[in-house]
């Protein structure tokens, strides 16, 4: 008996003592469950405000609000294909800018004929040609530029080492994904500065997101679109120029391109950074609260065992 008195007494001693530690601890619990909870509402009200609220919404046309052309860059691939379908949709005539005409010239005789808007197929290979800019030029002279579409080429390959990457196709990779979407940029900056309007999107991917091993060149290109979107919002913005980066995830809740490219359309001069469509925005809030070091471990867990 004297010794469960004494262990009480103890125990009530120790509480007392203990006792500011305590309530301490359950502010700063209590602090951090309510910034988790304002911070999950906060994510809740743009995934409405960006992805929601514009389809509903009615909208002046978009040749109205940025311009009557569009120039797209990267069209072999298919996001970027469709984003020009459904800009050709809304009116908006295209300039198709590729070095294989083959890949885009059933596409543009298809949107003329479905949308009845103008479209242009430019033949750039700037790997070959120093002077292909010349020819973008000419075809922009006297036409509305309100959109530069450039979309980064998806390796479909299997994941390989950069040491395994012949020396070639890395340039090429790099060329057409970094320099050509930075020079197609200064092409047609120029134009919408003078017009005091414009979008450029950038479509990269959601490798940029986290680093994929066997996709060095994939992760690193597009964390330069990424990137680079952000600055040239940072340096554009003020002056009417729309700069958006659109990162597209693969795996998960895959849409059809034509899908994804209505949504993503949708939040043109809504957001300058965006999944361009809500699950992938819900995915990418996902891997945003995985660890680094577990997001690399599974990732090579999942290359060996393919």
């Amino acid at each position: 008996m004297a010794t469960v008195d004494s262990f009480q007494f103890l125990y009530r001693e120790v509480s007392r003592s203990c006792s500011p530690y305590f309530e301490t601890l359950a502010l700063v619990g209590a602090l951090y469950t309510a910034r988790r909870v304002l911070l999950l509402l906060r994510d809740c009200c743009a995934l409405l405000r960006v992805h929601f609220l514009p389809r509903v919404i009615p909208s002046k046309k978009l040749s109205q609000r940025f311009g009557d052309w569009a120039v797209v860059y990267g069209a072999a691939e298919p996001v970027a294909r469709a984003y020009a379908e459904e800009l050709a949709r809304h009116g908006i005539s295209i300039i198709f800018v590729t070095k294989d005409h083959t890949s885009v010239r059933d596409t543009a005789a298809s949107l003329s004929q479905s949308y009845g808007v103008e479209t242009v197929v430019i033949l750039a290979d700037f790997s070959l040609d120093p002077a292909a800019s010349k020819s973008i030029e000419e075809a922009m002279r006297g036409k509305d530029i309100g959109f530069l579409v450039n979309c980064v080429e998806s390796s479909s390959s299997a994941p390989q080492s950069l040491i395994d990457m012949p020396e070639q196709a890395l340039l090429e990779f790099v060329r057409k994904n970094v320099a050509v979407a930075t020079l197609m940029t200064r092409l047609v900056l120029p134009g919408m500065l003078e017009r005091g309007r414009g979008a450029v999107v950038n479509i990269s991917s959601g490798a940029c997101s986290r680093p994929l091993p066997g996709r060095v060149t994939l992760t690193a290109s597009t964390g330069y679109l990424d990137h680079f979107s952000r600055a040239l919002h940072l340096e554009y913005g003020g002056k009417g120029i729309f700069v958006q980066s659109l990162i597209p995830f693969q795996g998960w809740f895959v849409p059809k391109p034509e899908v994804y490219a209505r949504h993503a359309v949708s939040t043109l001069g809504v957001s300058n950074r965006t999944t361009g469509y809500w699950p992938h925005t819900l995915q990418y809030g996902l891997i945003r609260c995985i660890p680094e070091w577990i997001w690399v471990l599974g990732s090579r867990v999942l290359i060996s065992s393919s």
